[in-house]
């Protein structure tokens, strides 16, 4: 098998470099095993959320062969993620979605799913230690400042952390041993894409998700995509990967701008949505803001300032408000004795996802006052409430992670992790999405203004209108295509 980590993209790792990426593996396989002896039976069954709307099978390992569907190896396609917060699944779900779209049929395989595979103890001990930082990085001023942000911002960018990276990748790698190698594969995350080209996988596609280069997201072998202009600038020529030093570009072919990964049902109705956003303004209709967890679970002090702030603009019927706590039952508990009197006035969704469906459907065109909390212990339901809520709200009030590229009025709160701050300055660069507000007086000045000043509204909207003509929103769409070009 070819040493993916002594080389990326012609630029050698030094020994010194490759010896500790080696020992971080040796670690890993002592602490959580090595499974690379082992032939892992695969299916295919439907899964439960998002089968329904969007023909979504789950790729399951490891549970036998009992019930399960054949796949369709012209047709069929590989959506590869991790449950690493939400950001990776709503990628997910909207490459499958552009899928459907297609007349393609998406195999949703998330990596750290398989409980009793390295593969899996691999990733969720990663994604514990992510989270807790995610978690303390709000809580820890000096922790954000003297190891968080220079971690997600310089740390991962270094071509000696995608040389671990690919270390730990060969870990994962037996959970696609019996998966038909035809079978194309969008990755995305970098890990799902580089176990895929450990185990043989003849296409894969690493869609990357930051706006931000960094060698973390490399994926030597697969054909990468990006969501920006600009960051197809820093990843051709892996720009600060190693300091100040001159490396080797990645090939042209490597490389392909497609512009942002969104859902098929949201590019498909943005125009109408926009509408009825302007038309609510000029009614004077309730504001709708949708506060949206992230999947660490993070920012619920803001959450509580916000609502705190809008209680009077929500008594006198000015402002509703959605909130998605995800699958954090823990947030809505803390949001109610933070925010005095919230239980009183809120209405709850919690665990009924036809109740939560029918609301969105009927939000669309209906009134909607006062405010929405929704919870769902499902991670599929807690992530694509969000995205069904997305089309009747006003504006989406979050951090500038994936959510950036979403074609919806956005009010950006705080980043986690230096990284995202380059989603919501391409985003204000675009017209869609304010500036990020790096405080709550801010965040509070930026939601009066969306309340009181209707052209800021009328801008974005029209704004999203124009990027929806020049194709601004239609990665999902070239990712698969690129993924299927060879198939059909």
């Amino acid at each position: 098998m070819e040493d993916r980590a002594k080389s990326i993209f012609g630029n050698p790792v030094s020994e010194r470099d490759y010896r500790a990426a080696a020992r971080a593996k040796a670690q890993y396989a002592r602490k959580y095993g090595d499974d690379s002896d082992r032939s892992y039976p695969v299916k295919l069954v439907e899964n439960k959320t998002l089968f329904g709307p969007l023909g979504v099978y789950d790729l399951r390992v490891d549970e036998g062969e009992d019930g399960a569907v054949p796949f369709d190896r012209e047709k069929g396609l590989i959506v590869g993620n991790i449950r690493m917060g939400f950001g990776h699944y709503r990628i997910s779900i909207a490459m499958a979605s552009a899928a459907r779209a297609l007349g393609y049929t998406p195999y949703w395989m998330d990596l750290n799913s398989y409980p009793d595979t390295t593969c899996t103890k691999v990733i969720g001990a990663q994604n514990e230690l992510y989270s807790m930082g995610s978690r303390l990085s709000q809580k820890s001023v000096l922790f954000n400042k003297l190891f968080w942000e220079p971690m997600n911002y310089e740390g991962f960018r270094k071509l000696s952390y995608n040389a671990a990276d690919q270390k730990r990748a060969e870990l994962m790698a037996p959970v696609f041993r019996n998966v038909p190698k035809d079978v194309p594969v969008i990755g995305t995350h970098v890990w799902p894409a580089q176990a895929a080209l450990h185990a043989g996988m003849e296409r894969v596609v690493n869609a990357i998700p930051d706006n931000w280069p960094m060698a973390l997201h490399l994926a030597e072998g697969a054909v990468h995509t990006i969501q920006t202009r600009q960051s197809y600038m820093g990843y051709r020529i892996l720009n600060g990967m190693r300091g100040r030093e001159v490396l080797n570009p990645m090939p042209n072919e490597a490389l392909v701008y497609t512009g942002h990964y969104v859902d098929h049902e949201l590019v498909e109705n943005l125009g109408a949505d926009c509408e009825r956003r302007l038309a609510r303004k000029e009614r004077g209709e309730p504001m709708r803001f949708l506060l949206t967890i992230g999947g660490a679970g993070a920012q619920k002090e803001t959450f509580a300032a916000i609502l705190d702030h809008l209680r009077p603009a929500i008594q006198r019927g000015e402002a509703a408000v959605y909130v998605n706590v995800g699958d954090y039952r823990q947030v809505w508990d803390y949001l109610l004795k933070a925010v005095p009197g919230l239980g009183g006035v809120a209405q709850t969704h919690f665990d009924d996802w036809a109740d939560t469906v029918k609301f969105c459907e009927d939000a669309i065109d209906g009134p909607v006052s006062g405010v929405h909390v929704f919870w769902h212990p499902d991670v599929f339901q807690a992530v694509y409430a969000t995205n069904l809520l997305m089309r009747s709200a006003d504006v989406l009030v979050t951090k500038p992670s994936e959510l950036a590229f979403y074609p919806v009025p956005k009010l950006f709160l705080k980043r986690i992790g230096g990284h995202e701050k380059w989603g919501a300055i391409h985003s204000a660069e675009l017209g869609d999405g304010t500036l990020e507000c790096e405080d709550i007086p801010h965040t509070l000045q930026m939601l009066d203004l969306f309340l009181k000043d209707g052209k800021l509204l009328r801008d974005m909207c029209e704004a999203i209108i124009e990027n929806r003509e020049a194709g601004v929103y239609d990665g999902a769409y070239r990712v698969v295509k690129l993924a299927m070009e060879n198939k059909s």
